[in-house]
């Protein structure tokens, strides 16, 4: 059979990269190239299009074939209750839990009581011994919980070896969040190597530390970033169990990574591929045979909203799908309204359901590494390693993960990720559906459960302080706005309210009418719409009869050049406290604030300035 009949495209002569070139050059028509090329933050280039990798071989995950753990987290701060969701979980799907505790990096304002008798109720009726995984997210109050956990098993009676668990030791992201440590790392080492060696005399063959670079994502950092203090960590727990005297070939397989996914797929699965390369060559170095490091996933935090939360599925299936496709070796889901309080039986079901969904049905876990040989995926891949291993090298030379978060190194880096990263959120270009773009001012109240968080007392002296890695979302500017217009709407009945005054037939205004509407209300003050005007009269009487103290002139730069500025008077002579523009015709910018206009509205311009400073003249009026 002539299988080039049944070639892709085999009618058509083959194009090469310089074909390519030539027709966007074409396009671009002088423009630089250069306008093509994407900057992550960590300043890696994403070029518009790549050739592929050949050759390339799969960077090894999971077993061929295997599906992740779904896990589902189990955070109810009531210990009965918790373990009424964990035993429901299990029964529809779930194939492991994370128990969150209190004060954990992952707790975000709610979890488990760090007790022995919150975990034996939490596992009560749960067949630990059964295949079920089991990680723990602890803090600094929840530091005994893995004692409990181990005491739980060997009380019942249960082979620690037939238990599939996580222990999740990791004073390291601990003290990056909170920002203080009662102990020096000399001091910690002792405990926390004493403490593995316990376990694994036990007979627990878990993996015991967990190097966890959530922190790191949830402050705002950088892939780079991220992987880096993974590896920092990593190492340092390295070297602790090896000093207790366990064999390195053993302590090998007692560390995993927990890592954020988020809704940036190709640069979700370009990390979970580089920290394997990354960490095989740490095993490489000291000695040992690369073993695929288990990586634990969860869903990103920073980019949940309380706006619109049904938003926060789509974002959650694309970051598991990065996650799974890479080889995470399980996900967890963050339910899409834990940013507004701990998630009701529904939102539970779905984030179960998600990843279900593209194991059962989508079938992602049958093919192991589908994006080998992806040369965009590939490069990402190369870049990330080679950033993340300088940033890694660094932290070496400071003295190791606790002495540079001591010198504030990771902090640093991450705090001028965040400035950009919010700064790009404030001028729209990293866009948040529902809450700085496209909001739903009428959006019904989303339920959740009510429960009181556990109250903790703080741990040990802070004697040693350094600057903490704050968890953020990064929809929290706009929301504090939306919450503005919220309190407005109880105490008045109406909410603060912009004028659309439209200018011209809906062919001149309907695409300056639909941004100024989303700009506005993404900050909460309702865009109240408006027929074209060409009565200066009617102009001012549909103004004043509308209520609103704001106004912003909407059409096209061709009516603008001859109607804005005596449209501008009008509506400042019948009582427009401030009047926006939509656009930003520079030419004229100077005749339009002589008529009357005092800010513009466009693409690109600083969105949440200009609605903060909308707030504050209206509260000066």
């Amino acid at each position: 059979m002539n299988t080039e009949l049944f070639a892709l495209a085999s009618g058509f002569a083959p194009a090469s990269r310089a074909d390519w070139r030539s027709l966007v050059d074409g396009v671009l028509k002088g423009a630089p190239f250069e306008m093509l090329i994407g900057k992550t933050y960590d300043d890696l280039r994403i070029e518009p299009i790549y050739l592929r990798a050949k050759d390339a071989p799969p960077v090894e995950g999971r077993a061929p074939a295997a599906p992740w753990q779904i896990m589902q987290r189990i955070d109810h701060p009531d210990a009965v209750t918790a373990n009424m969701q964990a035993r429901q979980d299990l029964e529809n799907g779930a194939t492991g839990l994370s128990l969150v505790f209190a004060g954990s990096s992952g707790a975000h304002g709610f979890g488990l009581e760090p007790s022995a008798d919150a975990v034996a109720k939490v596992l009560k009726d749960i067949h630990l011994d059964a295949g079920i995984g089991i990680e723990l997210d602890i803090g600094p109050q929840s530091h005994m919980v893995a004692i409990h956990l181990a005491e739980y098993v060997k009380s019942n009676g249960l082979d620690p070896a037939t238990c599939n668990l996580r222990f999740g030791v990791d004073p390291l992201a601990a003290a990056a969040v909170w920002g203080h440590c009662p102990y020096n790392w000399d001091e910690i080492v002792p405990a926390v190597a004493g403490a593995i060696k316990g376990l694994a005399g036990l007979g627990f063959t878990g993996l015991f530390a967990s190097a966890d670079g959530r922190v790191i994502h949830n402050s705002g950092g950088s892939e780079a970033q991220e992987l880096a203090f993974v590896l920092a960590c990593g190492v340092a727990y390295l070297r602790a169990i090896e000093g207790a005297g366990i064999p390195l070939e053993q302590a090998q397989g007692m560390v995993y990574a927990r890592l954020s996914a988020d809704a940036d797929q190709f640069l979700s699965m370009a990390k979970f591929r580089a920290l394997r390369l990354l960490w095989a060559r740490i095993e490489a170095a000291c000695g040992l045979t690369p073993k695929p490091l288990f990586i634990a996933a969860d869903t990103g935090w920073r980019m949940l909203t309380q706006r619109d939360p049904y938003v926060n599925m789509l974002r959650a299936t694309i970051a598991t799908f990065g996650a799974g496709l890479a080889g995470a070796n399980a996900i967890t889901v963050l339910p899409h309204t834990l940013a507004l309080g701990l998630p009701d039986p529904f939102a539970r079901r779905v984030a179960r359901n998600t990843q279900l969904l593209l194991l059962e049905e989508s079938n992602l876990a049958r093919v192991s590494d589908p994006a080998a040989g992806s040369g965009g995926i590939e490069t990402l891949t190369a870049q990330l390693c080679e950033a993340a291993w300088a940033l890694f090298q660094e932290s070496e030379k400071a003295g190791g993960a606790f002495a540079a978060l001591q010198q504030g190194l990771f902090q640093s880096k991450v705090a001028a990720t965040r400035k950009a990263r919010e700064a790009n959120i404030a001028e729209r270009r990293d866009v948040l559906t529902g809450a700085s773009e496209f909001p739903n001012l009428h959006e019904s109240e989303t339920a959740v459960l009510q429960a009181t968080p556990i109250a903790l007392t703080p741990y040990g002296e802070q004697k040693y302080k350094f600057d903490p890695l704050p968890s953020i979302r990064l929809a929290q500017p706009f929301e504090a706005l939306r919450d503005k217009s919220d309190a407005a709407l109880r105490a008045r009945g109406t909410r603060p309210s912009v004028f659309l005054a439209n200018l011209g037939t809906p062919a001149d205004f309907t695409a300056r009418v639909t941004f100024a509407k989303s700009f506005f209300e993404a900050g909460g003050i309702q865009a109240l719409d408006s027929e074209g005007f060409a009565d200066p009269a009617a102009l001012a009487a549909a103004f004043k009869a509308s209520g609103a103290a704001l106004a912003c002139l909407c059409s096209s730069d061709k009516v603008y050049a001859s109607r804005a500025e005596p449209a501008a008077k009008i509506l400042r002579d019948a009582g427009a406290r401030h009047i926006y523009l939509a656009g930003r015709p520079a030419e004229a910018e100077a005749a339009l604030q002589a008529a009357g206009v005092t800010g513009f509205v466009f693409a690109g311009g600083d969105a949440l300035d200009t609605l903060q400073d909308a707030y504050r003249r209206m509260e000066q009026a």
